[in-house]
């Protein structure tokens, strides 16, 4: 057994997730989280919600609460939102925690001691009306290398180029549209050109990685520049230095903090399991891999800060320097980059109306309707577009009529003629029998390769291919009407359900509600395809302090079958199935578009009313 960390990226927790975010990084870390464990390997998935920033801040202030309730708030949301998805973390939790502050100090000042952190002064982007400093991704303009439109203050997503806000021309900010202007501050500074050149030198020997992940993570490394690791702002962690610490208005950039997350929800679970140091099995051993899964806006913090962060916490930059104490850190395996999705071909947008929130699309399809059309129509290795008449189609056809058809096909026919799971007679079978068979069986190497390699798409495409060959052996056969041959009648009815059920094995990381329920229909008993649960907890450091936490019981051969043909049991008794898929009227594509276009007007005059306020109150206090 190999053990296996999952790193999952943390949603910001201003406002709900939608369908473009799970589609980047919720189902394809689960489907491969699944998978592994179905393999045999002892896999630790973290994550949890984002919480510091001046984007909290906000819009905390637009509703008149405090970034800590707003934090609060949404952290339950998007909680419940992705343990109703079957996201099976081992710990998803959030970094407003003691522990979580505790271990980003440490990474600062061991990467301080090292030389790799130093302090400096930046121009810093204020707001005029409120004299608050304005987040970098909240400033756009023009990009001064490509000359696009719509640059933020952070990158050019035209060119792919790192940014400062000060850099663009015409910058304005997003939030009431005003000039900002720029002041000269002292800050922290993460030296990355000193970390460059181990940080690439890292990225070249990664094999297997998607093209443009890779390509796009070598291109950062054409011009490197100190990144600054601080902000003047009184909401996030306080910077571990004299004179620094206990100051209201400095506090460590968000983007430090949050991506050291992975380490410290590792140490959290450890924490939470009795073993402190039990998390030492996936971060300081170089054998075991580190996946990172997220959207294509956040390869930057994965492939340069991150790794450039944990070199230089290990002394590894052209500087030296020592291990510290948590050390040595695992560099990721992979950076598995999704591109992005579209909703009805137009940019997703919380803040425009252009969403799907997943606990709405939820409410009213099957959970495993929506991880099916994720995984076979997401955005894999390209952009994909969401549209309601292709997710209605592929549920339709693919999930209600060729997979779920099959299981209540196969289940009615052994109930009606058996009552439970045939003998299989070995006179009776024929080259058809054994071929279908040695199909299935071999399905998982090919099904399992693409998982392993995150071609998601092309492996549930391989196992829906099973599917349907299996739907082609019961048409061939034609087991309702075999009147006077019980053993040949059984035998056939024996293949398809061994049959159906290594299909079901195949699409148990993708379809894991369902899984279930195909597992029961087939006189399966006890759990097959364990699911997370939220637990409310204390923080482990600050009394009084809780939150809820999506966590799991995951263990193979107590709740996780394996992957590979498990035999079915001859004499299980099969019960008169029910439908476990059930087609949605497709009159349902037009409700849908109605509902979104009446939203988005919503909002949208919300938006102008909001925008029109904010004007209207600083031209009131410039006329003052």
């Amino acid at each position: 057994m190999s053990h296996v960390l999952v790193n999952v990226a943390w949603p910001y927790a201003n406002g709900p997730r939608h369908i473009g975010h799970v589609a980047g990084f919720g189902v394809p870390s689960d489907v491969y989280a699944r998978y592994e464990r179905m393999k045999g390997n002892d896999v630790l998935m973290v994550s949890g919600t984002d919480e510091h920033g001046t984007p909290i801040l906000v819009e905390a202030e637009k509703e008149g609460l405090s970034a800590q309730e707003l934090a609060n708030r949404y952290n339950r949301v998007i909680a419940k939102d992705l343990c109703d998805l079957g996201l099976s973390y081992d710990l998803f939790t959030r970094t407003t925690t003691g522990n979580h502050e505790h271990v980003v100090q440490e990474m600062f000042k061991q990467c301080l001691k090292n030389g790799y952190i130093y302090k400096g002064t930046q121009q810093v982007a204020i707001s005029p009306s409120t004299g608050r400093t304005l987040p970098d991704r909240y400033i756009e303009g023009e990009c001064p290398i490509c000359h696009a439109e719509g640059a933020r203050g952070d990158q050019c997503d035209a060119c792919g180029n790192e940014l400062d806000p000060d850099e663009l021309i015409n910058p304005v900010s997003k939030i009431n549209g005003e000039t900002p202007r720029f002041e000269q501050t002292e800050h922290f500074f993460l030296d990355l050109p000193a970390l460059a050149e181990a940080n690439k030198a890292w990225l070249e020997t990664r094999k297997g990685w998607r093209t443009n992940v890779i390509n796009f993570s070598l291109g950062l490394f054409k011009e490197v520049k100190p990144r600054a690791i601080t902000r003047d702002i009184d909401w996030g962690i306080p910077v571990p230095v004299k004179d620094w610490i206990d100051n209201p208005n400095k506090k460590l950039y968000v983007w430090f903090d949050a991506v050291i997350g992975y380490l410290s929800a590792s140490i959290e679970w450890a924490r939470r399991q009795g073993d402190p140091e039990k998390w030492r099995e996936w971060w300081n051993d170089p054998s075991c891999p580190a996946y990172y899964f997220m959207g294509k806006d956040n390869i930057t913090f994965h492939s340069q800060i991150w790794p450039s962060e944990m070199l230089a916490y290990n002394g590894q930059g052209s500087k030296g320097g020592e291990t510290g104490p948590m050390g040595p850190l695992n560099m990721p395996e992979q950076v598995v980059a999704s591109e992005f999705m579209t909703m009805e071909g137009k940019k997703f947008s919380s803040s425009r109306g252009i969403v799907i929130y997943v606990k709405d699309i939820l409410a009213r399809y099957p959970v495993d309707a929506v991880r099916y059309y994720i995984s076979v129509a997401g955005p894999e290795s390209s952009d994909s577009d969401f549209t309601w008449a292709e997710f209605v189609r592929h549920n339709n056809e693919e999930l209600a009529s060729s997979w779920g058809n099959l299981v209540n096909r196969v289940a009615n026919l052994i109930n009606k003629n058996f009552g439970e799971i045939p003998a299989l007679d070995e006179d009776s079978m024929t080259d058809e029998d054994r071929g279908l068979l040695e199909e299935t069986a071999a399905a998982f190497d090919v099904v399992g390769s693409s998982i392993e390699t995150h071609h998601q798409k092309h492996a549930l495409a391989e196992a829906m291919r099973v599917v349907g060959d299996i739907n082609k052996y019961i048409s061939a056969t034609e087991p309702w009407k075999i009147k006077d041959d019980p053993a040949r009648l059984g035998t056939v009815l024996h293949v398809a359900a061994q049959a159906v059920s290594d299909a079901n094995h195949l699409l148990a990381p993708f379809l894991p509600h369902s899984a279930q329920k195909v597992w029961e229909a087939l006189g399966g008993t006890g759990t097959f395809s364990p699911l997370p649960e939220l637990r409310e907890v204390e923080d482990l450091d600050k009394p009084g302090f809780k939150y809820p936490i999506i966590t799991g019981d995951y263990k193979l051969g107590v709740n996780v079958h394996p992957w590979k043909s498990e035999p079915i049991e001859v004499g299980a008794s099969v019960p008169k199935p029910k439908p476990i898929f059930a087609k949605i009227p497709t009159e349902a594509v037009e409700e849908e578009l109605a509902r979104f276009d009446e939203a988005l007007a919503a909002r949208r005059a919300a938006e102008a009313e909001r925008l029109a306020a904010e004007k209207a109150k600083l031209a009131a206090e410039q006329a003052k």
